[in-house]
C-alpha cells in the first residue's frame, strides 16, 4: 500500500492491520464549582480545573509524567476501554510507535508493538462529537472503518482540524505536553515510524495510585 500523507494516514493501515485498531480531549473541561462570589471578572484568569481521579490516568515516559484528563461525556466506551487496558497493565512498556513531528504521536498497541495490532476485547463503535483536535488532544487510533478503535490512541503536538469529528475523543492532556514533545521522532519518509522508539514506562488510573 502506498505510504499515506500526512492527512490520509489515519484512516489507512497496512495489510497486516487490515482487522486491528490504529492510530490523536479537547474542548472545555469542567471547571471547578464557584459561587456566585468566586466566579471571576471577564477577562480574569480562569480557576483550576478538578481533576477526577477515576477519570485521570497518569502516562509515565521516559521524560517525566503526562496528565490526561479522560472525558466519558464524550465517549463513555473508549473511556472505559482506556480504563480497563490501563488497569490490567496492558500499556506498560508499550512503544510509541509513530510519532511524526508537528502532528502527533501514537501507541497503545500491545500486542505488536508496531501499529498493527490491539487488545483481546472487541473493537468499540464510534463516539465522535464535534470537540475539535487541539493542542494536547487525545484520540483513539482506528482504520478506514468508523468503528475499528480498540486499544490505540494518540496525542496531538499541535491542532489537527481535518481528524475533527473523524476520531473519537477521548481525553486532553492537562499536564505534561512537554514530556509528548521529547518522544522521539519518526522520519517522514516512513511516515512517522520510529526506529527504537520511546515506550511508556507505566499508565495507571489516578485513583489507583496510593
Amino acid at each position: 500500500m502506498r505510504t499515506p500523507t500526512r492527512r490520509s494516514f489515519f484512516g489507512q493501515m497496512s495489510a497486516l492491520a487490515a482487522t486491528a485498531a490504529l492510530l490523536p480531549l479537547a474542548g472545555a473541561l469542567p471547571a471547578a464549582a464557584q459561587t456566585p462570589a468566586q466566579a471571576p471578572a471577564p477577562g480574569a484568569a480562569k480557576p483550576a480545573q478538578k481533576i477526577d481521579p477515576e477519570n485521570t490516568l497518569y502516562l509515565e515516559t521516559p521524560y517525566g509524567r503526562v496528565v490526561i484528563a479522560l472525558r466519558p461525556d464524550l465517549a463513555p466506551k473508549h473511556v472505559e476501554r482506556l480504563k480497563l487496558l490501563t488497569r490490567e497493565g496492558y500499556y506498560n512498556n508499550v512503544p510509541f510507535h509513530r510519532v511524526i513531528d508537528g502532528f502527533m504521536a501514537q501507541t497503545g498497541d500491545g500486542q505488536f508493538g508496531n501499529g498493527t495490532g490491539g487488545s483481546k476485547y472487541p473493537n468499540l463503535p464510534a463516539e465522535f462529537s464535534s470537540t475539535p483536535f487541539v493542542r494536547g488532544t487525545v484520540g483513539m487510533a482506528r482504520s478506514s472503518q468508523p468503528n475499528s478503535a480498540n486499544s490505540q490512541f494518540f496525542i496531538c503536538f499541535e491542532p489537527s482540524p481535518f481528524l475533527n469529528g473523524q476520531y473519537t475523543v477521548v481525553g486532553q492532556v492537562v499536564s505534561g505536553m512537554e514530556f509528548v514533545d521529547k518522544l522521539k521522532k519518526g522520519s517522514q519518509a516512513n511516515n512517522g515510524t520510529v526506529s527504537n522508539p520511546d515506550k511508556i514506562v507505566k499508565m495507571q488510573v489516578a485513583a489507583d495510585v496510593k
